[in-house]
């Protein structure tokens, strides 16, 4: 990828080696450190957006190193996030995750692509992010609590494409298609949201990693 992939070294304990891939066109390859070291960047976001931290990996961000690298958006943004680890409790996050994301009815926050790109649920987004993922040979696991189009789950589907060893063409497209057309409004939202504390320092973190993808895979313009 870039030189800006080196800085992800230490920030996750999650490994793509973990990741179980469902590709029948495709080997696992292993990846130079710096693309585990990506993939794992996007497995940790995809894990806070996904859900609440637990207490262990609040404590572990909390205790978390600073990005190897000269001082920028994504160093600043992961500093403040490891400050606010510091101080919030996992049962204050959890309930701020539940407050903007969770409801019986419709949530503060709902990150899924479809209702960005179409404003209804289930829609044509979601279909043809389904298309793309059966062209490459990958599955919802049945277990998944969140559809695909989800933010946390098109992080996921990143970080096996990158452990998998697909191409660039093949990521930047998936960014760019399922991603990169609504993440922006999204993080907007989040940011913007009432008692949005932990999420909102977390949105500049999956900002600045944002920007360092389009600018790594050459992406010029992204639809907001």
């Amino acid at each position: 990828m870039s030189k800006d992939q080196s800085k992800f070294s230490s920030v996750s304990g999650m490994d793509p080696a973990d990741m179980q891939p469902n590709s029948r066109h495709e080997p696992f390859i292993p990846k130079p450190a710096e693309e585990q070291a990506r993939a794992r960047f996007y497995g940790l976001l995809a894990t806070l957006l996904l859900s609440p931290p637990s207490s262990d990996l609040l404590h572990a961000l909390a205790h978390a190193d600073p990005l190897a690298g000269e001082s920028g958006e994504l160093e600043q943004a992961w500093e403040q996030l490891v400050l606010v680890a510091s101080i919030m409790d996992a049962e204050a996050v959890r309930a701020e995750f539940d407050a903007l994301f969770v409801s019986t009815g419709t949530p503060l926050i709902n990150p899924h692509a479809s209702l960005y790109l179409s404003g209804f649920m289930m829609d044509r987004p979601l279909a043809a992010l389904r298309d793309t993922l059966r062209e490459l040979g990958l599955a919802r696991q049945t277990s998944a609590v969140e559809l695909e189009d989800h933010i946390g789950s098109l992080f996921e589907t990143m970080a096996l494409l990158i452990a998998q060893g697909r191409s660039l063409t093949i990521q930047s497209e998936v960014f760019n298609t399922h991603i990169g057309s609504w993440i922006e409004r999204c993080l907007d939202d989040i940011r913007k949201a009432p008692g949005a504390n932990f999420y909102r320092t977390l949105t500049d973190v999956v900002e600045a990693f944002y920007r360092i993808e389009i600018q790594a895979f050459g992406i010029e313009t992204i639809s907001k």
